[in-house]
């Protein structure tokens, strides 16, 4: 049987982890099944490597990564911290040095605020890929290596490159459609495990 409480879901293998079992803020949602694997350090270290310039008591903002997501080693999300206001004569960040210059303003005017990142279900993040605050990124969809995403992915899209744009869909639109529908990801285990020739099956 599978067991989704494991933090290291692979017998002999320290490089893979269930995120759901590791993450310990509460501004942190991981769905069941989704992993993070990393060949160079602990994956356990997720939170500390992998999600930056997260503040979210001062921005409340929150990463949400759906079900039987694969997160490969280097992926980051950055968050609203890591802005800088575009609003202003400068884009120095006063604000955070708010002592050194006598100022009374909110730390939160040195950057423009974008937003949460939204991670659908069953999506592949490649290898050292940079999710930028604000996105909302798609249920099936694939993020390929090292791109730097700025806007939202549709889901069952394949994007790539800096800043990242689609390279093609995985599947036609109705079939789309056809698997938004059927959320497999939301069913239980053991109908999961009775369907996996089929969600396993090659595309025709």
């Amino acid at each position: 049987m599978a067991d989704k409480t494991q933090l290291y879901p692979r017998k002999d293998d320290k490089t893979i982890v269930y995120l759901k079992n590791c993450v310990k803020s509460p501004f942190i949602e991981v769905g069941d099944y989704s992993f993070y694997h990393d060949f160079v350090d602990d994956p356990a270290d997720f939170e500390k490597k992998c999600v930056q310039y997260h503040y979210p008591y001062v921005n409340n903002d929150h990463l949400k990564i759906g079900k039987f997501c694969s997160i490969a080693c280097g992926a980051k999300f950055l968050f609203n911290g890591a802005n800088h206001t575009l609003n202003s004569l400068s884009t120095y960040p006063f604000p955070v040095m708010a002592n050194e210059w006598d100022l009374q303003v909110p730390v939160t005017d040195a950057w423009d605020n974008k937003g949460d990142i939204i991670v659908g279900n069953e999506v592949w993040i490649g290898f050292e890929a940079v999710i930028m605050a604000g996105v909302t990124i798609g249920d099936g969809a694939i993020i390929g290596s090292r791109a730097v995403v700025t806007k939202d992915v549709e889901p069952y899209s394949i994007v790539g490159g800096v800043p990242a744009k689609l390279i093609r869909k995985r599947f036609t639109d109705s079939k789309i459609a056809e698997l938004l529908e059927l959320k497999w990801w939301d069913w239980d285990e053991e109908e999961i495990r009775q369907k996996l020739p089929e969600i396993m099956k090659l595309k025709e």
